[in-house]
């Protein structure tokens, strides 16, 4: 099954989910309790902590949840907060999660130490919830933007060549899957 946010980021092929971690925790745990798919890719935006160029297409399995805090030393956590369905020695790109969009270049430069590259508001529910249910799970990531001042201009800016970007890019890969 493909899944993606909803509101402005819908594709026809996949199936709206909700915005933010709470709204597609809650949809997505719904659709798993009564209709549990056999794979779930999520398909959305991103935008980059400083590595990845606006459009490059990411595909990782692996999610982490941390707090702008969490990097100045002014906040820490009891929960786990990496989550992959990774089951190879390939090395993801991490794809970090928050409902807050980070707008500050010089500390967001900062999780690429921990090897977090992306950030999209929806990618560790949805890893989460794979986890809980057992689904193999991915996800897709066509880059809108950098998280700077500029972020939210950028997104506006990009975000309909980069829905297009990915859907091609989907297109694709399922085609590439069903010759094999």
């Amino acid at each position: 099954m493909i899944i993606c946010a909803g509101n402005n980021e819908t594709f026809k092929f996949a199936q709206p989910m909700g915005v933010g971690l709470i709204e597609i925790s809650m949809n997505l745990t719904r659709l798993c309790l009564f209709d549990k798919p056999e794979f779930i890719l999520f398909v959305g935006s991103a935008g980059s902590y400083g590595d990845a160029k606006v459009f490059d297409i990411i595909e990782s399995k692996t999610a982490s949840n941390i707090e702008l805090a969490f990097l100045s030393n002014d906040a820490y956590t009891p929960l786990d907060n990496v989550v992959t369905t990774n089951l190879t020695n390939i090395k993801d790109i991490v794809v970090n999660s928050s409902n807050y969009i980070s707008t500050n270049a010089e500390l967001t430069k900062n999780f690429l130490k921990f090897g977090v590259g992306i950030e999209n508001m929806e990618f560790f529910a949805v890893l989460k919830i794979a986890q809980e249910f057992n689904i193999p799970a991915g996800g897709v990531f066509c880059v809108t933007n950098f998280t700077n001042a500029n972020a939210h201009e950028d997104f506006l800016k990009n975000h309909e060549e980069a829905k297009k970007l990915l859907a091609e890019h989907v297109k694709n890969r399922i085609n590439e899957l069903t010759k094999k």
